[in-house]
This record gives structure tokens, sequence and C-alpha cells, in this order.
């Protein structure tokens, strides 16, 4: 019995996956999000304090990373099988 095979299935290991253009694009588009969020803020946002979003740093560093991983997302190349 030969436990040393992968029986077909290609695994990745967890340091893999870590060097992987798979894991730093998403990585890349939260971190460049979250930074633009709280520049946003810092610069334009709601001086009051009562805008939900901009109104705190929380918010805005949030909302720009989500956006940031949505924007990462959108340049996927698309495969038909």
């Amino acid at each position: 019995m030969d436990t040393g095979s992968n029986n077909g299935t290609n695994r990745v290991t967890t340091a893999g996956f870590f060097k992987s253009w798979q894991f730093w694009k998403p990585f890349i588009g939260i971190v460049a999000g979250a930074s633009g969020g709280f520049l946003y803020y810092h610069f334009v946002g709601c001086k009051s304090g009562t805008c939900p979003i901009t109104g705190n740093p929380w918010g805005s560093v949030l909302m720009g990373g989500l956006l940031g991983y949505l924007v990462s997302g959108m340049f996927d190349k698309k495969t038909d099988k």
C-alpha cells in the first residue's frame, strides 16, 4: 500500500496556498481598500459624526476593505469547461 501518493487529487499545502496568487490577490485588494477607506475618512469623511459609514474610521475601513475585496475578484479569468 502506497500511502505517499495523492491518488490523483491536487492537494495544496498551507505553505503553498500562502505563496499562491489565489491568496495574495484578495489580500492585497482588502488592504488597499481598507487603506483607501481610512484615507477617505481622514480627508473627506463626515465632520459632524452623524454619517453611519464615514462618521468613524471603523466603518470607512470596513467598507473600503469590502469594496477592495469585491473589486479584486472582478478581474478573474473566466474559464469555460
